[in-house]
C-alpha cells in the first residue's frame, strides 16, 4: 500500500515545482545559504501539497480512469489502493504541510492553501470547462513562482517572468490536451469529458498563439526587464528558449509523447540538453557578468 501511496503521489511531477526557485535564481540570492534553505523547505512543502492535489484528483476520476487505457492502472483506479486509506493520506498531508508552511512563512501558508483551494476546484469543476481547464493549470505554475518571492527578500525579481510563466504552462497545458486527443482519438470524450470542447485544428492554433507570444515576451524580458545586465548578455539566452520551444512542438506533432509534460522533460535528451545549457547560460549572466 506504501508504494501504491507513492505511485499516487506523483513524485516524477514533483519536478514541475522546480520553478518555486525562480525568485531565487533570477533574484540574484542563490549563493545566500538562508534564502536557499527556505526555498528548498518551500519546495518541500510545495510537493507534498500538490502530491495531496493528485491523490484527491484521482479519487474524484476513479471512474473515468477505469476506462482510460493507461490511467486505468494508477492505484486508485486498479484498486490497489483503497479509497478510505487515500483520504486518509490526503488529510494527514494537510495536517503536516500547513502548520510548517505558516512557521516558514505566513504569506507562504497563504499561497500553499491558495494552490490547494484552485487544484481543488479544479479536479471538481473547472477541468471540465474548455480553455478555463488550462488557464487553471497555468495559474498553479504562476502560484508556484509567486510562492518563491514570499520565502525570500525581493529585491530584483522582475514581474515579466510572472508573464512568461503564463504563457509557457499555457503551451504546456495545450500541448498536453492535444496529445490526448491524438491518443484517444474518436473516443477521447467518454474519458475526459472537457476534450469534448476541443478539436485538433484549435488546439493547434492555440499553440502556435502561445508558443509565439512567449517567444516574443522572453525576447523582450532580456532586453527591458530592469534586473539584468546593462550589456543584454541576457539575449544570448534566447536560442536555447527558441530551441526548447520547437523540440516540445516537435514531440506534439510529430512523435505524439508530450501527454505528460514531466515525462517529456525526464526522457527527451535533446529537451533536457537545452534546459541545461539554458540554465548555464543564465547563471553566467547572472553570477559571472
Amino acid at each position: 500500500m506504501i508504494r501504491s501511496l507513492l505511485k499516487t503521489m506523483r513524485l516524477r511531477q514533483w519536478t514541475k515545482n522546480a520553478f518555486i526557485f525562480a525568485a531565487l535564481v533570477f533574484d540574484q540570492q542563490l549563493l545566500d545559504p538562508t534564502a536557499t534553505a527556505r526555498t528548498l523547505a518551500g519546495f518541500f512543502l510545495f510537493c507534498l501539497v500538490s502530491s495531496t492535489v493528485y491523490i484527491i484528483n484521482d479519487i474524484s476520476d476513479v471512474e473515468s480512469d477505469r476506462q482510460h487505457p493507461e490511467k486505468r492502472n494508477r492505484p486508485i483506479a486498479s484498486g490497489l489502493l483503497p479509497i478510505p486509506a487515500a483520504w486518509g493520506a490526503a488529510l494527514a498531508l494537510m495536517a503536516v504541510v500547513f502548520p510548517l508552511a505558516w512557521v516558514l512563512a505566513p504569506a507562504f501558508a497563504g499561497v500553499l492553501l491558495a494552490y490547494l483551494i484552485l487544484m481543488l476546484a479544479y479536479s471538481f469543476w473547472l477541468k471540465h470547462i474548455a480553455i478555463l481547464d488550462v488557464l487553471i493549470i497555468a495559474a498553479g505554475f504562476v502560484l508556484r513562482v509567486h510562492a518563491g518571492t514570499t520565502l525570500i527578500v525581493v529585491e530584483r525579481f522582475s514581474p515579466w517572468l510572472y508573464v512568461i510563466m503564463t504563457l509557457a504552462a499555457l503551451y504546456l497545458g495545450f500541448g498536453k490536451r492535444r496529445a490526448e486527443i491524438a491518443l484517444l482519438a474518436k473516443t477521447a470524450a467518454s474519458h475526459r469529458k472537457v476534450l469534448d470542447g476541443y478539436t485538433l485544428p484549435l488546439l493547434d492554433q492555440f499553440i502556435t498563439i502561445v508558443s509565439g507570444t512567449t517567444i516574443v515576451a522572453y525576447s523582450l524580458y532580456t532586453f527591458f526587464a530592469p534586473n539584468l545586465p546593462e550589456n543584454h548578455a541576457m539575449m544570448l539566452t534566447i536560442p536555447f528558449v527558441l530551441y526548447g520551444i520547437f523540440r516540445y512542438l516537435y514531440i506534439i506533432q510529430v512523435t505524439h509523447a508530450a501527454g505528460a509534460p514531466e515525462d517529456v522533460l525526464l526522457s527527451d535528451r535533446p529537451l533536457q540538453l537545452a534546459i541545461v545549457l539554458w540554465g548555464l547560460a543564465v547563471l553566467a549572466v547572472f553570477y559571472l557578468s
